[in-house]
């Protein structure tokens, strides 16, 4: 299984490097020999390996994801407010579903200015009888619940309940000047996030027509802006020589002048 996280000591002093590249998934269970399966994507395991870095002063998490177990990002989300480390986190693309869950931990969350960040309520399966299902529906508004408040306590004054409870059924897309203008995000940073995975990323979003094209818009409108921008300036072509008398011969064999 590819690691969703990983956690390397950084060049600077007292610092760790932690990338959460991937789809967040919990634990499994064997039911064949009766044994539970630790996902190296989970919150114990997380929750076990970040407990090894407990005296750094400082986090720099990365972020590109897609999302998953709300269940396993909301443990991960309150495992990194609870560390006393200053936390930076850089969206190196996108932040989706839980994955921006887990964004709001930064003390700093920092958005290239191709980033994009997508938010929503949390949705799972279930069956069973009535009284199953209603209690499914009530468990799922005290979930959303609770992380509306990772927002809230990140955006501060500038994003009301309100708008961020609409912005969540809507199933909002949001790019790195949204997320800066209602507190979601802090600043640009200095480059562009590498977008040539970002079709793959948006292939295992649950998107609607209308969404995939907005977004195929966005992207194929900043991508042209870079190759823009990396495209050296053409010098002006020469003016053109005036004909030779031996040209003009010709041309007058034409009908020219």
């Amino acid at each position: 299984m590819k690691r969703f996280w990983e956690l390397k000591q950084a060049a600077a002093a007292g610092a760790v490097d932690l990338y959460i590249y991937g789809d967040v998934e919990g634990d499994g269970y064997d039911w064949w020999t009766d044994q539970t399966i630790e996902s190296e994507t989970s919150a114990n395991h997380f929750r076990d390996e970040l407990a090894k870095y407990q005296d750094v002063s400082q986090i720099n998490l990365y972020i590109n994801s897609n999302g998953g177990s709300v269940f396993e990002g909301t443990a991960i989300y309150n495992q990194l407010r609870r560390h006393p480390a200053k936390k930076t986190v850089y969206i190196d693309g996108f932040a989706c579903s839980v994955a921006s869950v887990i964004a709001m931990a930064g003390d700093e969350v920092v958005m290239p200015r191709n980033a994009m960040m997508m938010i929503h309520n949390a949705y799972m399966y279930t069956c069973g009888n009535a009284a199953e299902l209603r209690k499914a529906a009530d468990d799922l508004d005290a979930i959303n619940k609770g992380n509306r408040q990772a927002y809230l306590q990140k955006a501060g004054d500038k994003l009301s309940e309100e708008e961020l409870v609409s912005m969540l059924d809507a199933e909002t897309w949001l790019t790195a000047e949204d997320c800066i203008r209602l507190g979601l995000a802090d600043r640009y940073a200095e480059k562009d996030a590498d977008m040539s995975q970002a079709a793959k990323v948006l292939q295992k979003a649950n998107l609607n027509l209308e969404q995939r094209i907005n977004l195929q818009k966005s992207l194929s409108a900043q991508l042209r802006e870079l190759v823009q921008q990396s495209t050296p300036p053409q010098e002006p072509e020469p003016a053109p020589k005036p004909e030779e008398p031996a040209q003009k011969s010709i041309l007058a064999m034409f009908g020219g002048k």
